[in-house]
């Protein structure tokens, strides 16, 4: 149960630094792609074109910066989903104008791309506030699954120690029966019951977290060695380790907690 958890734990964490790294180097611009020149439009008089856009979109309201991407940058986008053979000079690929906008001012993005399809028509602009926005709402919906994972496992785990612990006190119940006699109180019965249930816990989430670690380990190396440059980064930072070490004492506390309760109220049904 603690490797199912620590895995949709580290899911969560993964899914938490990926959307949070895309949000701070995406938000707040824009990408304005200019098509490929036709055969009218070949040589200096495209180039004057994306030119003429840049200075437009450093003059406008609400812009930072507007920076034309050289062919370099523009193989180096390419490059992993096309592979190295297939980014050619001759490929036909549109200008792009990577723009940074003022973070908090009023900006008019229809009147912009209006303006700029004034000047090159056929200009497209990617909004990444738009489909950053759809990536988020994804994360959330990953990071809301994951809580209802660990939320099952944990309901799971509890059910078990309920019924391990029930079935512990009905083979030893001549012996708890003989210690009732002697003068033992039922906290001091529930506390032999709750020390084993931490013991097992703690032990149980320990193994676990070993296997899940292992696990995220070499996922993360085998995707390092697929040289696969689509997909973002995705090992795990200290801070999401150290929030997995926290699932074999938690764990075990649960463990313990429950066998109490269970014990308390069984021994108060008892004669």
């Amino acid at each position: 149960m603690v490797y199912l958890a620590s895995l949709a734990v580290a899911a969560a964490l993964l899914v938490h630094q990926v959307t949070e790294r895309w949000e701070m180097s995406l938000a707040d611009g824009l990408t304005i792609q200019v098509p490929p020149p036709s055969e009218e439009d070949a040589g200096a008089v495209y180039s004057a074109r994306v030119d003429q856009l840049v200075r437009l979109l450093g003059e406008w309201p609400g812009v930072g910066q507007a920076r034309h991407l050289g062919p370099a940058e523009v193989s180096a986008l390419l490059e992993p989903w096309l592979g190295e053979a297939g980014v050619s000079q001759d490929l036909p690929v549109p200008a792009l104008i990577a723009v940074e906008l003022v973070p908090g001012a009023a900006f008019d993005l229809a009147a912009l791309t209006a303006e700029m399809r004034g000047v090159a028509p056929g200009v497209l602009v990617d909004d990444h506030q738009k489909w950053l926005g759809d990536l988020l709402v994804l994360g959330q919906s990953i990071k809301i699954g994951a809580l209802v994972v660990v939320l099952l496992i944990i309901a799971s785990a509890v059910t078990a120690v309920v019924f391990l612990t029930r079935t512990g006190l009905a083979i030893h119940q001549k012996v708890i029966s003989l210690l009732h006699v002697i003068g033992a109180h039922d906290s001091y019965i529930a506390r032999q019951f709750q020390i084993h249930a931490l013991r097992l816990g703690l032990a149980g989430g320990l193994f676990g977290l070993c296997l899940a670690a292992a696990t995220i380990l070499s996922a993360g190396a085998w995707l390092r060695s697929t040289e696969n440059e689509v997909l973002p980064d995705l090992a795990l930072s200290l801070g999401s380790w150290s929030v997995l070490l926290l699932l074999p004492p938690a764990t075990a506390l649960v463990a313990m907690v429950t066998a109490r309760i269970t014990v308390l109220r069984s021994l108060a049904r008892m004669p």
